[in-house]
């Protein structure tokens, strides 16, 4: 999928107001320590006793002090602001979005900057900073709502979360600092009105298939599943006319085709059980993935807005975009970290290219799956062109080096990096979640190739030489690229084209989760 992204600054109460995740079934309890968090025993006393604590030490959150722990009665109680043991990009939604709210005075603004400013070394324990950001959310929600004498709770906050309705008609208002020259919002908003148009309409039935058991189905294939299919594909905008015939001619292969590749699904013609599910998708679930992208939006920062080049890799859709004078110059399959090892979400620069990489072994990787191997084997290392360097071992530059010929060194707390791999096959499955954390790009050659265009000295010869070294061969770049590493499950392609991807890591789940809690 080739996908112009631009987006803009975060707009909107209902973003940030779903973060509530990875809710435990357990009750309040409060335990004084650097990492406490909300979470444990019994009812009410315990209840008191960390509102008791927390408002003598804090105590110009007095006055808020009802509003505050209304956000954590009457259900069972996680942190809300965090992400296990990080604030969720929706508690730094809030921050962003308060810190942009004219005349809006911040109680301990100092303690809670700290939170969000990663060379400051906060003793704030989990449970401070949690209830230090829900008093940023009352004194921002009371700042931004006309009605002063709203009742806060924590369904109401769920109402918020899904008071989407301005999103179909509305648009963003630009800040000073931010430009709205963002077309993917947009572009989702359109998709957002002809699926609730679609939605209330009588035309979208489930898909019942014919067959019991459920066997895929191929091109020239006669069935019932197939007219259902076909209609489907009609509404959702892969085919121009519904025929309404059950055989799978070429006309349904060509949009099943359309279907697949704008979804992110292997490019052929078999429609298995696990296509017929995702068809099947209500539309209301499509809906709030929509709102949801929407949302996501507004949270990239507006450097991007303001860049004429950029990498951007968004992880549902597996894809990398760069994208330089506004145009897209070229598109990759990307495979990124496994569910233990996430890719880090996060924006950054690139300043270096490194040609013909070594390869220095993370020490969990010699400690869990290096170890045993080299035991066994005394050549174990001289066989995959491996040396030991002052206690550590690396892998020599070459084709079969695990970096593969080039990387991207974008500098960031989780030595997160971008670089090619021999293991061109991984590209070929579906769900591409095969790293310990770092981006693998399939094309990765043309994009050092892409980058470099301005840079005279750099031929395709030089380039060529470079990644056949014996040696490491890095060159420090005079403008540095943004990179921005996204979570898009809904986009938009170029062609106007909606694609829905799988939620890999379950943000989309985890964000929807509060609204499965109800109060007593």
């Amino acid at each position: 999928m080739k996908t112009l992204y631009s987006f803009t600054v975060i707009l909107g109460l209902s973003f940030f107001v779903s973060s509530y995740n990875r809710i435990e079934s357990t009750n309040f309890s409060y335990t004084k320590t650097p990492n406490a968090a909300i979470i444990h025993t019994t009812p009410n006393d315990d209840e008191n006793e960390i509102s008791n604590d927390f408002f003598k030490r804090y105590s110009d959150l007095k006055k808020y002090k009802s509003d505050i722990m209304s956000l954590y009665k009457n259900r069972s109680v996680g942190t809300i602001w965090y992400d296990e043991n990080e604030i969720s990009e929706f508690g730094t939604a809030l921050y962003e979005k308060a810190k942009k709210t004219n005349n809006l005075v911040i109680p301990y603004q100092k303690e809670i900057e700290q939170l969000f400013d990663s060379s400051s070394e906060s003793n704030l324990s989990k449970t401070d900073a949690d209830m230090l950001l829900s008093s940023l959310y009352i004194v921002y929600a009371k700042k931004s709502n006309a009605d002063a004498k709203k009742k806060m709770s924590y369904d109401a906050m769920l109402k918020d979360f899904m008071n989407f309705s301005t999103l179909e008609d509305t648009t963003p208002t630009a800040s000073a600092d931010a430009k709205v020259e963002f077309d993917q919002y947009y572009k989702l908003q359109d998709v957002l009105k002809k699926y609730k148009r679609l939605e209330k309409s009588s035309k979208w039935k489930p898909i019942v298939p014919a067959e019991n058991p459920y066997k895929d189905l191929r091109p020239d294939a006669v069935s019932n599943t197939i007219a259902q299919v076909r209609t489907r594909l009609y509404l959702l905008g892969d085919l121009k006319q519904d025929s309404k015939s059950d055989v799978y001619d070429r006309e349904l292969m060509d949009a099943v085709m359309k279907y697949k590749v704008r979804n992110g699904f292997k490019p052929n013609y078999i429609l298995s059980a696990e296509h017929i599910k995702e068809m099947n998708v209500p539309l209301e679930d499509k809906v709030a993935t929509l709102k949801l992208n929407m949302e996501r939006c507004r949270e990239i920062s507006a450097q991007i807005a303001a860049s004429d080049e950029y990498v951007l890799v968004n992880i549902p859709s597996y894809e990398l975009v760069y994208v330089k004078n506004g145009k897209v110059q070229m598109t990759s399959p990307v495979f990124v970290g496994a569910p233990l090892t996430k890719t880090t979400i996060f924006n950054g620069e690139i300043d270096r290219i490194v040609f013909s990489p070594y390869w220095t072994v993370p020490q969990s990787i010699v400690q869990n799956e290096l170890r045993s191997k080299i035991a066994a084997d005394p050549n174990y290392l001289a066989e995959k062109n491996m040396e030991m360097v002052n206690g550590q071992i690396r892998q020599k530059p070459g084709p079969e080096n695990s970096l593969g010929l080039v990387k991207f060194m974008f500098p960031n707390p989780d030595d997160i990096y971008m670089h090619d791999t021999p293991s061109k096959t991984l590209f070929d499955f579906e769900q591409r979640t095969f790293s310990h954390g770092c981006i693998n790009v399939k094309m990765a050659k043309e994009l050092a190739a892409a980058m470099l265009k301005d840079y005279p000295e750099w031929t395709q010869d030089k380039i060529d030489k470079a990644m056949a070294g014996k040696t490491e061969n890095t060159f420090k770049l005079t403008k540095k690229v943004p990179i921005f590493i996204t979570y898009f499950t809904s986009l938009v392609n170029e062609n106007g084209e909606i694609g829905f991807f799988q939620d890999v890591y379950e943000r989309d789940s985890e964000m929807n989760s509060p609204l499965s809690v109800t109060s007593n």
